[in-house]
């Protein structure tokens, strides 16, 4: 269900069911000659477009305005457009807060960006997971007072997060292919791999006959081919299919 088609009764059974509340985030970025810019954020709209048909789940306008950098090829003619991670960073505290205070216990970050090692972050998803503990923290200190934590009623706490519902789980930032996908279909840039997920997912944003072979990054991309996109497409849906519906 997209947000802001709900009226606010949907809204709010979907609070009393903590309904998974999905942003897609991604950039806007040069594929090479043969795919959209919005390649990144697009292969996480289509597969919720998938999943939306299957799980009770909302999904928010998506976030096309990651930080790409030009690491690629610089914006001139190219058409990337980098937003500096100090401005994500404050767009992000703002929608949590928002997003909290409508009620919202359930919220899941989708990015496919320089998610290699998502561990250990880059620009985009560290700014969304920063605000998001930064949010909590707040809100908790606000609803608690300071030294909620530290209280003799909060003894238990570690004890309780095994079976209770963890604050901190409020607001989960996910890379849109996990370490097993990438193991199988390695990242790449615009080449086989992102090419086949974009003719599995969204066939509009590839013309197969503007490949070219100037840059290296691309040049496997001729061998990019639905049957492959098709399978790392079932194991990506699986796998948030799994994380949409865990309580």
């Amino acid at each position: 269900m997209r947000y802001e088609l709900m009226f606010p009764e949907q809204i709010r059974k979907a609070t009393k069911e903590n309904w998974p509340v999905v942003l897609p985030v991604g950039v806007l970025e040069y594929h090479s000659e043969h795919c959209a810019v919005g390649v990144d954020t697009l292969l996480i709209v289509k597969a919720l477009e998938v999943l939306e048909r299957e799980i009770d789940l909302i999904i928010l306008p998506p976030f096309y305005y990651g930080a790409a950098s030009y690491a690629v090829e610089p914006p001139e003619n190219n058409g990337t457009i980098h937003i500096d991670s100090s401005v994500i960073h404050i767009f992000a505290r703002h929608l949590f807060k928002g997003l909290i205070r409508v009620g919202f216990r359930n919220i899941h970050i989708f990015v496919h960006h320089q998610s290699e090692n998502f561990v250990a972050g880059m620009p985009t998803d560290l700014a969304f997971k920063l605000a998001a503990r930064e949010v909590i923290f707040e809100f908790l200190e606000k609803e608690k007072g300071e030294g909620w934590w530290g209280d003799n009623r909060m003894q238990d706490y570690y004890r309780k997060l095994n079976r209770e519902a963890d604050p901190f789980n409020w607001i989960k930032i996910h890379p849109f292919m996990d370490e097993k996908s990438q193991e199988k279909f390695p990242i790449d840039h615009a080449g086989m791999q992102e090419t086949s997920l974009m003719l599995a997912f969204c066939p509009e944003g590839v013309d197969k006959r503007k490949i070219s072979t100037k840059k290296w990054y691309a040049r496997k991309s001729s061998k990019a081919n639905l049957n492959y996109g098709n399978e790392a497409k079932k194991m990506i849906l699986e796998r948030m299919r799994e994380v949409l519906n865990e309580k």
